[in-house]
Protein backbone atom coordinates (compact mmCIF):
# COMPACT_ATOMS: atom_id res chain seq x y z
CA UNK A 1 0.00 0.00 0.00
CA UNK A 2 1.25 3.50 -0.82
CA UNK A 3 2.43 5.70 2.04
CA UNK A 4 0.24 8.75 2.73
CA UNK A 5 2.87 11.25 1.65
CA UNK A 6 3.61 9.40 -1.57
CA UNK A 7 -0.11 9.10 -2.26
CA UNK A 8 -0.49 12.88 -2.12
CA UNK A 9 2.46 13.37 -4.49
CA UNK A 10 1.24 10.76 -6.93
CA UNK A 11 -2.32 12.06 -6.79
CA UNK A 12 -1.20 15.57 -7.66
CA UNK A 13 0.90 14.28 -10.55
CA UNK A 14 -1.75 11.91 -11.91
CA UNK A 15 -4.58 14.43 -11.52
CA UNK A 16 -2.57 16.82 -13.67
CA UNK A 17 -2.07 14.13 -16.31
CA UNK A 18 -5.76 13.16 -16.26
CA UNK A 19 -6.63 16.79 -17.04
CA UNK A 20 -4.07 16.75 -19.87
CA UNK A 21 -5.33 13.59 -21.57
CA UNK A 22 -9.04 13.48 -20.68
CA UNK A 23 -10.15 15.94 -23.36
CA UNK A 24 -11.56 15.83 -26.90
CA UNK A 25 -8.09 16.12 -28.42
CA UNK A 26 -7.40 12.62 -27.09
CA UNK A 27 -10.15 11.14 -29.25
CA UNK A 28 -8.63 11.59 -32.69
CA UNK A 29 -5.81 9.06 -32.30
CA UNK A 30 -7.59 6.61 -29.98
CA UNK A 31 -10.04 3.79 -30.85
CA UNK A 32 -12.71 5.65 -28.86
CA UNK A 33 -13.00 7.89 -31.93
CA UNK A 34 -14.94 5.06 -33.64
CA UNK A 35 -18.09 5.16 -31.47
CA UNK A 36 -17.83 8.97 -31.45
CA UNK A 37 -18.80 8.90 -35.13
CA UNK A 38 -22.35 8.00 -34.12
CA UNK A 39 -25.18 9.57 -32.17
CA UNK A 40 -27.58 6.64 -31.90
CA UNK A 41 -27.16 4.78 -28.63
CA UNK A 42 -27.06 1.32 -30.17
CA UNK A 43 -24.57 2.36 -32.88
CA UNK A 44 -22.29 3.73 -30.16
CA UNK A 45 -22.56 0.51 -28.17
CA UNK A 46 -21.98 -1.77 -31.14
CA UNK A 47 -19.03 0.07 -32.64
CA UNK A 48 -17.59 0.81 -29.22
CA UNK A 49 -17.65 -2.92 -28.53
CA UNK A 50 -16.07 -3.78 -31.88
CA UNK A 51 -13.38 -1.10 -31.49
CA UNK A 52 -12.54 -2.44 -28.03
CA UNK A 53 -12.43 -6.08 -29.14
CA UNK A 54 -10.20 -5.17 -32.09
CA UNK A 55 -7.88 -3.09 -29.89
CA UNK A 56 -4.68 -5.03 -30.60
CA UNK A 57 -1.54 -3.46 -32.00
CA UNK A 58 -1.14 0.04 -33.38
CA UNK A 59 -4.00 2.40 -32.72
CA UNK A 60 -3.98 3.64 -36.31
CA UNK A 61 -4.54 0.09 -37.58
CA UNK A 62 -7.33 -0.51 -35.06
CA UNK A 63 -9.09 2.66 -36.22
CA UNK A 64 -8.65 1.71 -39.89
CA UNK A 65 -10.05 -1.79 -39.40
CA UNK A 66 -12.98 -0.47 -37.38
CA UNK A 67 -13.65 2.05 -40.14
CA UNK A 68 -13.61 -0.78 -42.68
CA UNK A 69 -16.11 -2.70 -40.58
CA UNK A 70 -18.46 0.30 -40.48
CA UNK A 71 -18.32 0.50 -44.28
CA UNK A 72 -19.08 -3.22 -44.61
CA UNK A 73 -22.21 -2.59 -42.53
CA UNK A 74 -23.28 0.21 -44.85
CA UNK A 75 -22.38 2.92 -42.35
CA UNK A 76 -25.26 1.98 -40.04
CA UNK A 77 -24.28 -0.89 -37.71
CA UNK A 78 -27.50 -1.15 -35.69
CA UNK A 79 -29.72 -0.97 -38.76
CA UNK A 80 -27.57 -3.57 -40.52
CA UNK A 81 -27.71 -5.94 -37.54
CA UNK A 82 -31.46 -5.65 -37.06
CA UNK A 83 -32.56 -5.66 -40.70
CA UNK A 84 -29.98 -7.54 -42.77
CA UNK A 85 -30.89 -10.44 -45.01
CA UNK A 86 -28.72 -13.52 -45.22
CA UNK A 87 -27.36 -12.36 -48.56
CA UNK A 88 -26.17 -9.11 -46.95
CA UNK A 89 -23.76 -11.07 -44.78
CA UNK A 90 -21.60 -11.77 -47.82
CA UNK A 91 -20.18 -8.26 -47.59
CA UNK A 92 -18.66 -9.19 -44.23
CA UNK A 93 -16.70 -12.10 -45.68
CA UNK A 94 -12.95 -11.55 -45.85
CA UNK A 95 -12.80 -9.19 -42.88
CA UNK A 96 -9.73 -9.85 -40.75
CA UNK A 97 -7.74 -8.15 -38.04
CA UNK A 98 -4.96 -10.23 -36.54
CA UNK A 99 -6.67 -13.41 -35.28
CA UNK A 100 -10.19 -11.96 -35.55
CA UNK A 101 -11.75 -13.10 -38.83
CA UNK A 102 -15.09 -13.28 -40.63
CA UNK A 103 -16.15 -16.43 -38.74
CA UNK A 104 -15.86 -14.47 -35.50
CA UNK A 105 -17.53 -11.43 -37.04
CA UNK A 106 -20.56 -13.37 -38.23
CA UNK A 107 -21.12 -14.78 -34.74
CA UNK A 108 -20.80 -11.30 -33.21
CA UNK A 109 -23.42 -10.03 -35.65
CA UNK A 110 -25.78 -12.88 -34.76
CA UNK A 111 -25.30 -12.27 -31.04
CA UNK A 112 -26.13 -8.59 -31.45
CA UNK A 113 -29.17 -9.44 -33.59
CA UNK A 114 -30.57 -11.76 -30.93
CA UNK A 115 -29.70 -9.45 -28.03
CA UNK A 116 -31.21 -6.29 -29.52
CA UNK A 117 -34.36 -8.18 -30.39
CA UNK A 118 -34.89 -8.48 -26.63
CA UNK A 119 -33.21 -5.38 -25.16
CA UNK A 120 -32.72 -1.74 -26.11
CA UNK A 121 -29.21 -1.54 -24.69
CA UNK A 122 -26.10 -3.67 -24.51
CA UNK A 123 -25.87 -2.73 -20.83
CA UNK A 124 -28.36 -5.51 -20.08
CA UNK A 125 -25.81 -8.06 -21.31
CA UNK A 126 -23.49 -7.10 -18.45
CA UNK A 127 -26.06 -7.27 -15.63
CA UNK A 128 -26.34 -10.79 -14.18
CA UNK A 129 -29.97 -11.60 -13.42
CA UNK A 130 -29.12 -12.45 -9.80
CA UNK A 131 -26.97 -9.38 -9.13
CA UNK A 132 -28.08 -6.63 -6.78
CA UNK A 133 -27.67 -3.43 -8.78
CA UNK A 134 -30.84 -1.57 -7.88
CA UNK A 135 -29.43 0.67 -5.14
CA UNK A 136 -30.46 4.20 -4.25
CA UNK A 137 -27.54 6.40 -5.26
CA UNK A 138 -27.17 8.08 -1.87
CA UNK A 139 -26.47 4.71 -0.23
CA UNK A 140 -23.85 3.51 -2.68
CA UNK A 141 -20.35 3.17 -1.29
CA UNK A 142 -17.14 1.64 -2.56
CA UNK A 143 -16.01 -1.51 -0.81
CA UNK A 144 -12.54 -0.57 0.52
CA UNK A 145 -11.08 -4.06 0.29
CA UNK A 146 -12.85 -5.55 -2.70
CA UNK A 147 -10.54 -7.12 -5.25
CA UNK A 148 -12.90 -6.64 -8.17
CA UNK A 149 -14.39 -3.21 -7.74
CA UNK A 150 -17.44 -4.00 -5.65
CA UNK A 151 -20.14 -1.52 -4.90
CA UNK A 152 -22.21 -2.19 -1.83
CA UNK A 153 -24.96 -0.48 0.08
CA UNK A 154 -25.19 0.70 3.64
CA UNK A 155 -27.24 -1.36 6.07
CA UNK A 156 -30.13 1.09 5.67
CA UNK A 157 -30.98 -0.19 2.22
CA UNK A 158 -29.13 -3.51 2.17
CA UNK A 159 -31.02 -5.27 4.93
CA UNK A 160 -33.65 -6.69 2.57
CA UNK A 161 -31.16 -7.57 -0.16
CA UNK A 162 -28.91 -10.01 1.66
CA UNK A 163 -30.06 -12.90 -0.48
CA UNK A 164 -28.75 -11.22 -3.63
CA UNK A 165 -24.98 -10.93 -4.25
CA UNK A 166 -23.51 -7.44 -4.49
CA UNK A 167 -22.65 -6.45 -8.04
CA UNK A 168 -19.00 -6.58 -9.08
CA UNK A 169 -17.30 -6.10 -12.42
CA UNK A 170 -15.87 -9.61 -12.12
CA UNK A 171 -19.40 -10.92 -11.83
CA UNK A 172 -20.50 -8.81 -14.81
CA UNK A 173 -17.68 -9.97 -17.07
CA UNK A 174 -18.04 -13.63 -16.15
CA UNK A 175 -21.76 -13.42 -16.78
CA UNK A 176 -21.27 -11.56 -20.06
CA UNK A 177 -18.98 -14.25 -21.46
CA UNK A 178 -21.44 -17.02 -20.65
CA UNK A 179 -24.32 -14.98 -22.06
CA UNK A 180 -22.37 -14.04 -25.20
CA UNK A 181 -21.75 -17.69 -26.00
CA UNK A 182 -25.24 -18.89 -25.13
CA UNK A 183 -26.34 -19.15 -28.76
CA UNK A 184 -26.28 -22.68 -30.20
CA UNK A 185 -23.37 -23.79 -32.35
CA UNK A 186 -21.09 -20.84 -31.59
CA UNK A 187 -17.60 -21.22 -33.14
CA UNK A 188 -15.15 -22.54 -30.57
CA UNK A 189 -12.42 -20.38 -32.09
CA UNK A 190 -14.40 -17.23 -31.22
CA UNK A 191 -14.16 -17.83 -27.47
CA UNK A 192 -10.64 -16.45 -27.36
CA UNK A 193 -11.93 -12.99 -28.28
CA UNK A 194 -14.07 -12.59 -25.14
CA UNK A 195 -12.07 -12.84 -21.93
CA UNK A 196 -13.23 -13.08 -18.33
CA UNK A 197 -11.83 -12.94 -14.80
CA UNK A 198 -12.64 -16.64 -14.46
CA UNK A 199 -9.86 -17.22 -16.98
CA UNK A 200 -7.54 -14.99 -14.90
CA UNK A 201 -7.41 -12.51 -17.78
CA UNK A 202 -6.91 -8.81 -17.04
CA UNK A 203 -9.82 -8.21 -19.46
CA UNK A 204 -8.27 -5.01 -20.76
CA UNK A 205 -10.54 -4.62 -23.79
CA UNK A 206 -13.82 -5.22 -21.97
CA UNK A 207 -12.82 -2.96 -19.08
CA UNK A 208 -11.95 -0.26 -21.60
CA UNK A 209 -15.35 -0.66 -23.25
CA UNK A 210 -17.06 -0.42 -19.86
CA UNK A 211 -15.11 2.75 -19.12
CA UNK A 212 -16.37 4.30 -22.33
CA UNK A 213 -19.98 3.35 -21.64
CA UNK A 214 -20.17 4.07 -17.89
CA UNK A 215 -18.01 7.11 -17.06
CA UNK A 216 -19.84 10.41 -17.44
CA UNK A 217 -17.62 13.32 -16.43
CA UNK A 218 -18.68 15.74 -19.16
CA UNK A 219 -15.20 15.92 -20.67
CA UNK A 220 -16.28 14.60 -24.05
CA UNK A 221 -14.27 11.36 -24.22
CA UNK A 222 -16.25 8.71 -22.33
CA UNK A 223 -19.97 8.51 -23.14
CA UNK A 224 -21.69 7.79 -19.83
CA UNK A 225 -24.58 6.07 -21.61
CA UNK A 226 -25.07 3.44 -18.93
CA UNK A 227 -26.49 4.26 -15.51
CA UNK A 228 -26.92 0.89 -13.78
CA UNK A 229 -23.17 0.39 -13.26
CA UNK A 230 -21.37 2.84 -11.01
CA UNK A 231 -18.05 4.40 -12.15
CA UNK A 232 -16.80 3.50 -8.67
CA UNK A 233 -17.18 -0.19 -9.53
CA UNK A 234 -15.11 -0.14 -12.71
CA UNK A 235 -11.76 -1.91 -13.01
CA UNK A 236 -8.88 -0.12 -14.70
CA UNK A 237 -7.99 -1.37 -18.21
CA UNK A 238 -4.62 -3.05 -17.79
CA UNK A 239 -2.30 -3.24 -20.80
CA UNK A 240 1.46 -3.04 -21.29
CA UNK A 241 1.48 0.78 -21.22
CA UNK A 242 -0.55 1.01 -18.02
CA UNK A 243 1.42 -1.80 -16.42
CA UNK A 244 4.78 -0.18 -17.14
CA UNK A 245 3.78 3.17 -15.65
CA UNK A 246 1.98 1.61 -12.68
CA UNK A 247 5.09 -0.37 -11.75
CA UNK A 248 7.28 2.67 -12.20
CA UNK A 249 5.11 4.63 -9.78
CA UNK A 250 4.84 1.75 -7.30
CA UNK A 251 1.08 1.40 -7.71
CA UNK A 252 1.19 -2.40 -7.99
CA UNK A 253 3.33 -5.14 -6.46
CA UNK A 254 2.10 -8.38 -8.04
CA UNK A 255 4.38 -9.56 -10.83
CA UNK A 256 1.68 -11.17 -12.98
CA UNK A 257 -0.31 -9.21 -15.56
CA UNK A 258 -3.68 -10.75 -14.73
CA UNK A 259 -7.10 -9.97 -13.26
CA UNK A 260 -5.86 -9.80 -9.67
CA UNK A 261 -3.21 -7.26 -10.65
CA UNK A 262 -5.78 -5.15 -12.51
CA UNK A 263 -7.84 -5.19 -9.31
CA UNK A 264 -4.79 -4.39 -7.18
CA UNK A 265 -4.11 -1.35 -9.37
CA UNK A 266 -7.75 -0.29 -9.19
CA UNK A 267 -7.77 -0.58 -5.40
CA UNK A 268 -4.73 1.70 -5.30
CA UNK A 269 -6.36 4.20 -7.66
CA UNK A 270 -9.44 4.07 -5.46
CA UNK A 271 -7.29 5.56 -2.70
CA UNK A 272 -6.82 8.57 -4.98
CA UNK A 273 -10.48 8.85 -6.04
CA UNK A 274 -12.94 6.41 -4.52
CA UNK A 275 -15.81 7.53 -6.75
CA UNK A 276 -14.00 7.46 -10.10
CA UNK A 277 -10.75 5.48 -9.88
CA UNK A 278 -10.64 4.54 -13.56
CA UNK A 279 -10.25 8.17 -14.67
CA UNK A 280 -6.54 7.56 -13.98
CA UNK A 281 -6.47 5.22 -16.97
CA UNK A 282 -6.05 8.40 -19.02
CA UNK A 283 -2.92 9.36 -17.10
CA UNK A 284 -1.33 5.90 -16.94
CA UNK A 285 -2.02 5.05 -20.58
CA UNK A 286 -0.99 8.50 -21.83
CA UNK A 287 2.27 8.42 -19.91
CA UNK A 288 2.94 4.91 -21.17
CA UNK A 289 2.35 5.74 -24.82
CA UNK A 290 4.49 8.87 -24.61
CA UNK A 291 7.25 7.05 -22.74
CA UNK A 292 7.34 10.01 -20.36
CA UNK A 293 8.72 8.00 -17.44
Amino acid sequence: MIEGKVTAEIKTFLDRKVAEYNRPGFIESDPVCIPHRFTRRQDIEIMGFFAAVLAWGQRKTIINKSTELIARMDGAPFDFIRNHHESDLRQLLGFKHRTFNDTDLLYFIEFFRVHYARYDSLEDAFIPPTANVEFRAEFIEVHPHGDSGQRVASSACFAQELSRPAFTIAMALNWFRSYFFSLPDYPLRTRKHISSPAQHSACKRLNMFLRWMVRNDGQGVDFGLWTRISPAALVCPFDVHVERVARKLGLIRRKQADWKTACELTDTLRMLDAHDPVKYDFALFGLGVEGAL
